[in-house]
């Protein structure tokens, strides 16, 4: 993606009407971890203008995995770098699709919380990904940067934190910890 859609989207400070996701899966054999480089990608949100819209950007995720027809015989993990939370339905697919396919691990690291019921309790579908495997946090300046490195045309400029980047990031973390230890007892 090109640097100005990365920072109008991923930014923490800010409320865009998108949802990127940028995701990568390795293969796990013991302790090594195999990045699968050809696997790494990013979709975004189609509203009802678009063409095969509208979707959400995990539908679009999921589509793009069961594509791939992972060997079942062989252990994955998938990270997701996403600008929005998922909101409970996109929770509920994710959480059905772990359970579906047990030799896949997920990890999520989320820019903002989407905070909308519209689409259900966001907050029950954040812990019920929890409670199915999936590991979800707020993305740190390191993990912005990393996406930086990985999925941004930044044409050999480095990543550049924006104002009260970690503040926002650490005010997060605390919101979805409390969510998720609501939800746990």
């Amino acid at each position: 993606m090109d640097r100005y859609t990365f920072i109008e989207n991923f930014n923490n400070q800010g409320c865009p009407f998108k949802t990127y996701l940028c995701y990568e899966v390795e293969r796990l054999d013991g302790d090594t971890v195999i990045p699968l480089d050809e696997y790494k990608r990013f979709v975004c949100n189609k509203g009802p203008d678009q063409p095969h819209g509208p979707h959400h950007a995990e539908f679009y995720f999921l589509e793009q995995i069961r594509s791939r027809n992972l060997d079942q015989n062989q252990r994955y993990r998938l990270t997701c770098f996403i600008s929005w939370s998922p909101c409970h339905s996109c929770a509920h697919n994710l959480t059905t699709f772990l359970k579906e396919n047990r030799h896949i691990s997920l990890r999520i690291f989320a820019s903002r919380l989407y905070t909308s019921n519209r689409f259900g309790d966001y907050q029950k579908g954040l812990c019920e990904l929890q409670e199915a495997g999936a590991q979800i946090t707020i993305m740190t300046s390191q993990d912005f940067e990393h996406c930086w490195e990985t999925f941004v045309d930044h044409r050999g400029n480095p990543f550049q934190p924006w104002e009260g980047l970690e503040a926002k990031s650490q005010e997060l973390c605390e919101k979805l910890q409390a969510i998720l230890r609501t939800q746990q007892n």
